[in-house]
Formats: structure tokens, C-alpha cells, sequence
């Protein structure tokens, strides 16, 4: 039986493929590629704890770091009885599913946009980051009350979801306003912010990574753009394959739900196979 709540979203049969979801989401940011991956994968969506719907952080002394959120997310998959399972994510996702393949928790990765491919000591990249996302925070809970009328006009929800995809019209209204309201629930937002401006949103040991790796960028992200974070992860990380997406943002789902279905259960699927990972391109898809 699938298992369906704000926590959890749980479907499917065969090789275990974890959907892990990006800062301020919720994992019904997959509900676009769902319907093309469950039938070929066990699909398990956890939302991430401290964000709406997911298990609440304990109090705090230190902010919650990539580390940190990747020790919580790991006891979830433990919980779940989930031990390695292909993993894809998109943002912090991302860089979560990267930071749990260094702990041989997974059996291939496929990253959208991931995180942690900041170079250690760029600040200013770390700070645009903060920039981008308090402009969407704010500009979200001063709009709180007007957000039913803006995202009932495909027009209007394109221009208010253009920071983090190219095709918001897409997304159905009632999941855009939903997407809205999880964002300012989320509860490590400062903590993000302080791991940003401390310097410590870096992925480290790369090079420990010993499964297939799919990169996946979209030319249109606006918030972790191309040429800035993606060169330290192809140059770090060994077999990598690369792909630019064109016409795509940073939260790619509704854009091309297609195109992003493929692409994680494709390579999935080839590694499940034991396939060779493909050689390194730098490709367009």
C-alpha cells in the first residue's frame, strides 16, 4: 500500500530510489516525475526534518549544518528500513544525497542544481544565495494573504515562482500556493544563512564518492547558477557524468517533468543493471 502524508511519500516496487527535496520544499516537489518513477522503482520522498510537514529539529547550539541534516536524513532512511537505494536530489538535496554516497548509503546518485559546490572562501557566491532567498522569504510573507489570488492566474504564478523555475504556469495553483506557504514554514532557514556566511556550505572528500554520478544543471537557474557551483563537483568527483539542461531553472520538476524523470531513472535503472558508468561529458540533454 502506498504511504501518503506530509512526512512521507512512499510507492512502488523494486530497486529502493530515495527523492530528496531542496531548502525551504517539500517532498511534493516530485509530484510532477512520480507517475514515470514508481512503476520502475520503489519511490520513497521523505520531506527533510525542520521543513513543513517533516520531523521537528531538537533545540540547537550549533547551526544545522549539510553534516547535521544528512545524520537526520540517514536515521530516517534507518527508520524506514531504507539502507542503500539510488538517490536523487535537487539543491541541498543534492548535496545530501553526495554527502550520504560518501557513507556508502547509496547505490547511485543523480544531483539537480546541487548544493555544496561552493568554492571554500567565496563569499560573495555564498552571500547572492542569502540575497536570493530572503528577497523570496520576504516577498512571500508580506504577500501571504493576496498568495490564492496570485497563484489562481497561470500569468501571476509564472512571475512569482520565476526565482526557482522557468515554467510556473505549470504547476497547478493549488500546488503552487502550497509550495509558497511550505517555504516560510520552514524552520532552518537562519541556519542555512549562518552556514552560508560562516563558510561552511562547502561539500568536502568528493573524491571518496565510489558510485555512478549524474550532475544535471539547468542553464536557467537563477539560484545556484551553472558556471558558479558546478566546477569544483566536476572536477572533484571521480566518472562523474555531466549534463546541461536547456531551457530549465533550479527546481526543475514542473518545468520538464519529463525530462527529469528520465534522467533519474534512467541512470538509476543503467546502474541497477551494473552498467559502467558513462564517461565523463559535459552534454546538453
Amino acid at each position: 500500500m502506498p504511504e501518503i502524508s506530509p512526512a512521507l511519500y512512499r510507492a512502488g516496487e523494486g530497486e529502493p530510489l530515495v527523492l530528496i527535496h531542496g531548502f525551504t520544499a517539500t517532498w511534493r516537489c516530485w509530484l510532477p516525475v512520480l507517475a514515470e518513477l514508481v512503476p520502475r522503482f520503489e519511490v520513497i520522498a521523505p520531506t527533510l526534518h525542520g521543513h513543513d510537514g517533516g520531523t521537528a529539529l531538537p533545540p540547537r547550539e550549533a547551526p544545522h549544518s549539510i553534516a547535521r541534516a544528512a545524520d537526520f536524513l540517514e536515521g530516517h532512511l534507518d527508520e524506514l528500513g531504507v539502507g542503500t537505494a539510488h538517490l536523487a536530489g535537487n539543491s541541498l538535496g543534492g548535496a545530501l544525497a553526495l554527502e550520504l554516497a560518501k557513507r556508502g548509503r547509496a547505490r547511485s546518485v543523480v544531483g539537480i542544481s546541487p548544493a555544496g559546490g561552493l568554492r571554500p572562501g567565496d563569499d560573495a557566491a555564498a552571500h547572492q544565495i542569502i540575497k536570493v532567498f530572503s528577497r523570496m522569504q520576504k516577498t512571500t510573507t508580506a504577500s501571504v494573504k493576496m498568495l490564492p489570488r496570485v497563484m489562481a492566474r497561470p500569468t501571476l504564478r509564472r512571475l512569482a515562482l520565476r526565482d526557482v523555475m522557468t515554467r510556473g504556469h505549470q504547476v497547478p495553483a493549488a500546488e503552487a500556493l502550497a509550495l509558497a506557504r511550505s517555504s516560510i514554514r520552514c524552520d532552518i532557514v537562519e541556519d542555512v544563512y549562518t552556514v552560508l556566511r560562516t563558510g561552511d556550505a562547502a561539500l568536502h572528500d568528493l573524491d571518496q564518492i565510489d558510485v555512478p554520478v549524474l550532475i544535471a544543471w539547468g542553464d536557467k537557474d537563477r539560484i545556484l547558477p551553472l558556471a558558479v557551483h558546478s566546477p569544483r563537483l566536476r572536477e572533484e568527483i571521480r566518472g562523474l557524468a555531466f549534463r546541461t539542461m536547456p531551457g530549465v531553472g533550479h527546481t526543475p520538476m514542473w518545468d520538464d517533468p519529463g525530462l527529469i524523470a528520465a534522467t533519474i531513472g534512467d541512470f538509476a535503472a543503467k546502474a541497477a543493471a551494473g552498467a559502467a558508468p558513462a564517461t565523463p561529458v559535459s552534454a546538453t540533454a
